[in-house]
């Protein structure tokens, strides 16, 4: 009946399954009776236009045939479906731009779009029609017309009058062609206020089916308002800035610490006609709530001064210059402007996932500790930067999905509102939309958003007429609400997407100037929302958590992320600890950290993994820049040594903080006590450990790292130390060598004593041979001669072989008694050392030899 609808002929009865049969029968033979009859193109069109129609019969048939063929179509409809279109499908019919979308009586309303044949023929005989169709009085009546595909007879409505068609020539198969259309108001004879069908058919003929059919319709929607009553209903539409994290915790190491970004694709939103800029540009005009991520904030600040990327397939430490600046200037200029006097919503920094930490990061310790923080610092960074004071009691958890558990933690952070969604939360029992408040106990209100008019510019709108039907059904819905109660003064709020494309962007864009100008609605705030009076029937008990979607479930965080948080966490605490200046490493650590359970990484698992990695990765490198040298294996010679060992600190500032503590292997070697570690950025210490071993023998050392608190830090070093203890009988045989030395000393001292003074070499020398005053020649001269060798007082000095009882004698008798004591106790009849020639080495020789046999005095 409905292919019967859209050939213009009248429908056929059922028939019993005999008369089925035979029409079947009829059916195949028809092409080859009327093969004679027919021209050649016609007869050998019809069998092609069977298939082609899919679960239609074709129009040749219905016209044709009689009621018995016309009760074939079950039997036609199981013939495989071809890849062109028929019927009333044989055209596509595109709606691209209805103005006004609110129009007055006294309008005109303009209608443009694109007309393309799909089929696999030819279309003639052309003309483009608008068709008004009746009243649309629900909301879900607005959404099965906008599924129809198709004509449909009665639902489409009727063509307007007066002739405001338009005639196009053939159209062959895959061309699209453009038309516009203008209507008087007046002449669409609209009755009292609601949303009405309009359509736009195509009528014409094919080859096959030479007569004036439906080949193909485009619908959207008419809101429509007699007269301008004074609103009841409030619309509060959030405008969210918010993006993907960019910013990683790797800085630079100047004084300025240059941040590093994971790409320059901020910079590519930040560009005219990126998506952040456009949002803002179209944001600035309309009377909106602004939520905004104070991440997206904090990174384009950064982006408006110096800045590095990564280099994409290079190394951690491989980056370029950013070339984004003038872009993120000009728009934090122009973001200022936009928002001065309008309300401000700031998220916690980096956007938290509530419903992740809910779901499966309460069970991770310290999950929920940094939510607070994250708050304070959204309001700190939304006031730096934007010079204005943001809102922080509002939590937006991901698609407005809530349950008892997400509230709780949103809650725990600092917000008393919680945005959700009609979908979420539903009232049952209310025949309306209510109110969006609803107190759920503890001081909280959830501000449930409204499901159909928060997703009605989602998925691809750059089609054409995508967006254009997007912008007429939500003023269709918005009108269809404010008309459910119109007595009701209402709050609604509508939550888009996060993260809006262009597209999407600039038909939200649309729609809300045109609910602006609309006469149902009025634009609202979203802390006024909060405080409106809540509807008695509304819904105020939040789902279970096991009524939260399963689709949304599995695209949460998995608890393995934030055991990786956790530690990362805990490993930033001790190096906090360690550092002389902590501040140039806790902000950008934090903040990365924040960015670690951002709703950012819902759908984008692996990019959240690689940014979670990439921040734990970064920081066990700046960990292990302060470590210990290794050290080979040493000996120790004695039973009490030292132990140097070496802590190396590659950092840009100082570290003090740390303990180095020895351990040995085997009882019996004592390594001293710990010793703390102080040492200066890029520079190292070598601490000294005094040790005492009881034994000999080898062990193993271990040297460890330790914070104040105890906790371990880096790698333990292992060393051997070999303990080689010094015996008693090697201690004597070096105190003997010792003495030895000590004696010989002495001696050489005595025996330079002992010569006296070297005679002078000057001196003239005594005549050996005149008045008996000289010396025997042959050195046996009398004794008693002047001036020759004498035993008496006036000799001088006695010959060392006599025993006379001279002073010399005595001199000598005492010296030898020295000397052969210090030879190890010899008698005093050994004889003299100095006639072996050892007196030689502590005197100088005479300038003149002496003659034979003449003494010489020394």
């Amino acid at each position: 009946m409905a292919e019967a609808a859209e050939s213009q002929a009248p429908p056929a009865r059922r028939g019993t399954n005999r008369w089925r049969r035979r029409a079947a029968a009829l059916l195949a033979a028809l092409p080859v009776l009327a093969g004679p009859l027919l021209p050649a193109g016609t007869a050998t069109a019809a069998p092609q236009a069977s298939p082609a129609s899919g679960t239609h019969t074709s129009a040749v048939t219905s016209a044709t045939a009689g009621p018995a063929a016309r009760a074939a179509t079950p039997a036609a409809a199981a013939a495989p479906a071809a890849p062109q279109g028929s019927g009333s499908r044989s055209a596509r019919v595109s709606v691209n731009e209805v103005t006004p979308a609110v129009p007055d009586a006294d309008d005109t309303v303009t209608v443009s779009g694109t007309v393309t044949n799909t089929s696999g023929a030819t279309l003639s005989d052309l003309e483009v029609v608008p068709r008004i169709g009746p009243g649309l009085g629900s909301r879900s009546a607005i959404e099965q017309a906008s599924r129809r595909q198709g004509y449909l007879s009665g639902a489409d409505g009727t063509e307007v009058p007066g002739g405001h068609g338009a005639r196009m020539s053939g159209l062959a198969s895959g061309i699209t062609r453009p038309f516009t259309l203008k209507i008087p108001v007046s002449d669409l004879h609209l009755g009292p206020g609601g949303v009405y069908q309009l359509g736009v058919s195509l009528t014409g003929q094919t080859h096959s089916r030479p007569y004036e059919q439906i080949l193909g319709i485009g619908r959207t929607f008419l809101p429509w308002q007699e007269k301008a009553d004074s609103p009841h209903t409030r619309v509060t539409y959030l405008w969210p800035l918010i993006s993907t994290p960019h910013v990683t915790a790797r800085t630079e190491s100047d004084e300025q610490q240059t941040p590093v970004f994971r790409d320059d694709k901020l910079a590519e939103e930040l560009a005219p006609g990126g998506r952040l800029q456009q949002m803002l540009e179209l944001g600035k005009d309309l009377d909106v709530t602004w939520v905004i991520d104070p991440d997206l904030l904090a990174s384009v600040d950064m982006m408006a001064g110096r800045y590095r990327v990564h280099k994409p397939g290079g190394g951690p430490d491989d980056t370029v210059a950013g070339k984004g600046q003038e872009d993120a200037k000009r728009w934090l200029d122009e973001l200022q402007k936009a928002v001065r006097g309008k309300e401000v919503v700031a998220l916690p920094f980096a956007d938290p996932d509530l419903a992740s930490l809910a779901h499966r990061g309460q069970k991770v310790p310290g999950a929920l500790s940094s939510l607070g923080q994250a708050t304070r610092l959204a309001k700190d960074t939304v006031e730096t930067v934007l010079h204005v004071k943001p809102s922080t009691d509002f939590a937006w958890p991901y698609e407005g999905a809530v349950d008892s558990s997400i509230v709780g933690v949103a809650t725990s952070a600092g917000a008393h509102n919680v945005i959700a969604r009609s979908d979420s939360v539903r009232d049952a029992g209310l025949s309306y939309s209510p109110t969006a408040a609803r107190p759920i106990g503890s001081g909280n209100t959830a501000l449930v958003a409204d499901e159909r008019l928060s997703t009605a510019f989602e998925g691809d709108l750059s089609r054409a007429g995508a967006a254009s039907r997007a912008v007429q059904q939500f003023t269709a819905q918005s009108l269809a609400l404010a008309s459910q109660v119109p007595s009701r003064t209402r709050s609604v709020v509508v939550a888009p997407q996060r993260t809006p494309s262009v597209s999407q962007a600039q038909a939200m864009a649309e729609g809300v100037e045109a609910l602006s100008d609309s006469g149902w609605a009025e634009p609202g705030s979203l802390a006024d929302a909060a405080k409106a009076k809540p509807d008695q029937g509304a819904q105020r008990r939040m789902p279970t958590p096991s009524a939260y979607p399963s689709t949304l479930r599995k695209s949460e965080l998995p608890a393995t992320a934030f055991e990786q948080v956790r530690k990362t966490k805990d490993g930033l605490e001790d190096f906090k600890e360690i550092l002389s200046d902590p501040e140039r490493v806790m902000p950008p650590f934090s903040t990365a950290i924040d960015r670690e359970v951002s709703n950012a990484w819902r759908g984008r698992a692996s990019a959240g993994q690689s940014y979670r990695n990439g921040v734990e990765d970064y920081l066990l490198e700046l960990r292990g820049a302060v470590k210990l040298i290794n050290k080979s294996g040493i000996t120790l010679s004695g039973r009490e040594a030292t132990i140097p060992v070496t802590v190396q600190n590659n950092l840009a500032q100082g570290v003090d903080g740390l303990v180095l503590e020895l351990r040995s292997s085997r009882v019996g070697l004592d390594v001293g006590d710990a010793k703390r570690v102080k040492v200066d950025g890029e520079h190292t210490q070598s601490l000294k450990f005094d040790t005492t071993a009881k034994n000999n023998g080898r062990a193993y050392v271990y040297a460890q790292l330790y914070t104040e608190d105890g906790e371990r830090y880096g790698k333990v070093m292992k060393f051997q130390v070999n303990v080689t203890s010094i015996t008693s009988t090697v201690l004597l045989v070096i105190a003997i060598g010792v003495l030895l030395i000590v004696l010989a000393g002495i001696r050489m001292y005595t025996q330079r004593k002992r010569s006296g003074p070297a005679p002078d070499p000057d001196a003239p020398l005594k005549d050996p041979g005149g008045g008996g005053h000289g010396g025997a020649t042959d050195g046996t001269g009398d004794g008693n001669a002047p001036g020759g060798p004498s035993d008496g007082p006036a000799g001088g000095a006695a010959d060392n072989s006599s025993g006379g009882a001279g002073d010399d004698s005595t001199d000598d008798a005492a010296g030898d008694s020295t000397d052969d004591s210090a030879d190890g106790g010899k008698g005093s009849g050994a004889p003299d050392r100095d006639t072996d020639g050892d007196g030689n080495d502590t005197v100088r020789e005479n300038d003149n030899p002496p003659a034979t046999g003449e003494k010489v005095d020394r």
